[in-house]
């Protein structure tokens, strides 16, 4: 007989880079809980502007979207945070919108992630350790900055293609994150699906002292609580450990 899995939220993932951290992420949240995965077209992997622009377009993602309700999901998430950003806070949330018209389901994309995540984490001043090119990590600190976060540190690794980013390894990531973090800050950022972290999230947090936001971490969290999915969970970081009622997991309540 098929087990039947209560909470299934869809993810939306650009090309081809770091998409292999959402089975990761589905092994440590556990037997309840899938996250199906549809690629979406990008013409060109380009951390640059107009690129950005076309990679989250209404086509492109309405496209997308309709292969992901095939998959029975309760939940949709853009999982890609510089393809929403890039549009500003008000295109950012134009583009939610379309493409909750399309799925007619809760829907959500990676940038508004960050902030929810966040918000449910109480942070106010956060580091950036972005791999994008210096100009689209700038449109991502005004994008914080629009959800009321401070930015008190903005690093940039000058990244010009995802699949450049998704080739960086455990101990890259780590020393990237240990090298950008900063003393003012309640937590670090790191804002690119194309980045691989899910293994490493309590290892990230371990070595900073402090939580950690990762691209594809968020963008999960952020489809499983549209899904329903709200209960803490350990193994992926502060956030995770902390669910999306904000009761920390292990905590007497």
């Amino acid at each position: 007989m098929e087990h039947l899995v209560p909470h299934t939220a869809g993810i939306l993932y650009p090309g081809y880079s770091a998409e292999d951290d959402y089975p990761v992420l589905e092994r440590l949240l556990g037997d309840d809980v899938r996250l199906p995965l549809v690629h979406t077209l990008m013409r060109e992997d380009a951390h640059r502007v107009d690129a950005l622009l076309d990679i989250g377009s209404d086509e492109v993602l309405a496209e997308g979207a309709r292969e992901l309700l095939s998959h029975g999901v309760q939940s949709v998430i853009w999982a890609c945070t510089s393809g929403s950003f890039v549009f500003g806070w008000q295109g950012a949330r134009e583009q939610v919108e379309k493409l909750q018209a399309v799925t007619g389901l809760p829907t959500s994309s990676t940038s508004f992630a960050f902030v929810h995540a966040a918000a449910r984490l109480g942070l106010r001043r956060v580091a950036v350790a972005a791999t994008y090119p210096a100009d689209v990590a700038a449109r991502f600190a005004e994008f914080l900055q629009a959800g009321d976060l401070e930015v008190v540190r903005l690093s940039s690794r000058g990244i010009i293609t995802a699949a450049e980013v998704g080739t960086l390894g455990r101990d890259e990531v780590l020393a990237f994150a240990q090298a950008n973090d900063d003393d003012r800050a309640d937590a670090l950022l790191m804002p690119d699906t194309a980045l691989h972290t899910a293994a490493w999230l309590d290892e990230l947090e371990d070595a900073l002292g402090k939580p950690v936001l990762t691209a594809n971490q968020v963008s999960a969290w952020e489809a499983l609580r549209l899904a329903g999915a709200r209960q803490a969970r350990d193994g992926m970081g502060e956030l995770f450990r902390r669910g999306a009622d904000g009761e920390r997991s292990g905590s007497p309540g």
